[in-house]
């Protein structure tokens, strides 16, 4: 649950333009929303929606790897991250994230690895 508490600050929405693109980010928007209130569902549900309304919002993308990162889909996490970075590889928040999950999920990786030795 602290890794909830780590990431919840480096949501964020992007810039919106196109009709399309402000749909997505109001489902951006409700999805922190209620990710901050630890509806992580919810938040799932939300941010797949604002990325199948726009695939080019990395906001979207960032904030759907988060949630999938805790909801414990981390293969899923990790692609989204780098679909978000592919858009936008010089975005700090993107960046960030990205690098607490690999750091993360190299820590879990280990573990397992030891409990099978």
């Amino acid at each position: 649950m602290k890794r909830a508490l780590l990431l919840l600050p480096f949501f964020f929405l992007g810039p919106v333009s196109a009709p399309a693109a402000s749909k997505s980010a109001l489902e951006v928007k409700f999805g922190i929303d209620v990710a901050q209130k630890g509806m992580w569902r919810e938040a799932l549900f939300r941010f797949e929606k604002a990325v199948q309304d726009d695939p080019q919002n990395s906001s979207a993308l960032n904030n759907l790897a988060v949630a999938l990162e805790q909801m414990g889909d981390f293969q899923k996490a990790r692609e989204n991250y780098e679909r978000a970075l592919e858009l936008k590889p010089n975005d700090l928040y993107i960046q960030q994230n990205y690098d607490l999950f690999r750091e993360a999920d190299d820590k879990r990786n280990r573990k397992k690895r030891r409990r099978r030795r």
